[in-house]
């Protein structure tokens, strides 16, 4: 098995042991192998915020649990840390295949260069990223994972329309980059639907991927925009998050959750602001993929899932959106028919 030789110090594979996927009551040592048998060791390079963000990363993590525990799949995982560099991503993705990863999935589009020059030297292995379809990462080997989160940004941008009080939303993201675009254009074009003349206020929190895993930096961004009128934010800033959802609480606003249904994960004193969340089904995804390779066939190219696929979608806990939910299946159905186009920017 080849990989890129690199002259930085690669972590070992004790240290990687140390954060993978499973333990003693997983299967032991080799990452949780099931009885069934797989020659599939199904690996997930995290983002930053890894395992335990309640957004992005724990969505990721929840395919790669479900493909472990029905598929019998091996599996292991690491983590991220924030702003390294494509090299140190380089060495992480060499580590896995030391680990004897067969499919290694790069969670987030900051995994593109690394995962465009690991899958090229191994094309014996099985590669996949989320959130990225540029020519970085793409290979004949790479499954490029990507998702139309403006549909369902559309969805939650109605949503905030029709329940604000004071015609003010707001929009927070990690940092401004074209991914994140894609959720704003798709809140603001939801909203506008809705009340064409509703303000909506936009924030980022950082030029680099620090604005994901700083929710003291999103609470202040929060605060000013509640103290300005807005009654409900959207978040798209991973991590950062809670920061959101923590100043809702205090002003006794609303807020609409991101990627998992953050209404069920986040911290119990903050959930009953949450009136929904834009569902981004990365579990479908990584899923899906490790499922393809369990039967042999390795996936590769551009796959974009969005409204009609189910890779996205809107969640209901709580019953704070039951009185508007037949007006946004009726904007959902309008974009599955083609009716609706969503902007992407």
């Amino acid at each position: 098995m080849r990989h890129i030789a690199k002259a930085a110090s690669i972590m070992s594979v004790a240290a990687l042991a140390l954060s993978g996927c499973g333990g003693s009551d997983s299967g032991g040592g080799d990452g949780g192998s099931s009885s069934s048998g797989s020659d599939v060791k199904a690996c997930l390079a995290f983002d930053v915020g890894g395992r335990g963000d309640q957004s992005f990363n724990d969505s990721a993590a929840k395919g790669l649990d479900r493909a472990k525990e029905e598929l019998g799949v091996q599996t292991e995982e690491v983590e991220a840390s924030q702003n390294e560099n494509d090299s140190a991503r380089v060495d992480r993705l060499n580590q896995l295949i030391d680990a004897g990863c067969t499919n290694i999935i790069g969670v987030g589009y900051l995994y593109a260069p690394a995962i465009g020059q690991v899958a090229k030297a191994n094309p014996d292995l099985g590669f996949a990223i989320v959130d990225d379809a540029s020519a970085a990462s793409k290979g004949d080997n790479v499954a490029q994972l990507t998702f139309r989160e403006q549909e369902g940004s559309f969805l939650v941008g109605a949503a905030a329309a029709l329940k604000t009080k004071s015609d003010k939303i707001g929009f927070i993201g990690g940092t401004d980059v074209p991914l994140i675009n894609k959720f704003e254009a798709g809140y603001v074009a939801g909203a506008k639907e809705v009340n064409p003349d509703i303000d909506v206020q936009v924030k980022y929190l950082a030029p680099d991927d620090s604005g994901f895993n700083d929710p003291a930096k999103a609470k202040t961004a929060a605060d000013g925009m509640y103290d300005k009128g807005v009654d409900v934010i959207y978040h798209s800033a991973g991590g950062s998050g809670a920061g959101v959802f923590e100043a809702a609480a205090q002003a006794k606003k609303m807020a609409i959750g991101v990627d998992s249904d953050q209404a069920k994960t986040a911290n119990e004193k903050v959930r009953d602001t949450i009136i929904t969340s834009m569902i981004k089904n990365v579990d479908v995804a990584v899923y899906e993929y490790i499922q393809a390779a369990t039967e042999g066939k390795n996936q590769s190219g551009n796959i974009s899932f969005g409204l009609k696929e189910g890779g996205v979608t809107y969640s209901t806990t709580g019953g704070k959106i039951d009185d508007i939910t037949d007006k946004l299946d009726k904007y959902k159905k309008q974009i599955v028919d083609g009716k609706i186009t969503v902007p992407s920017k």
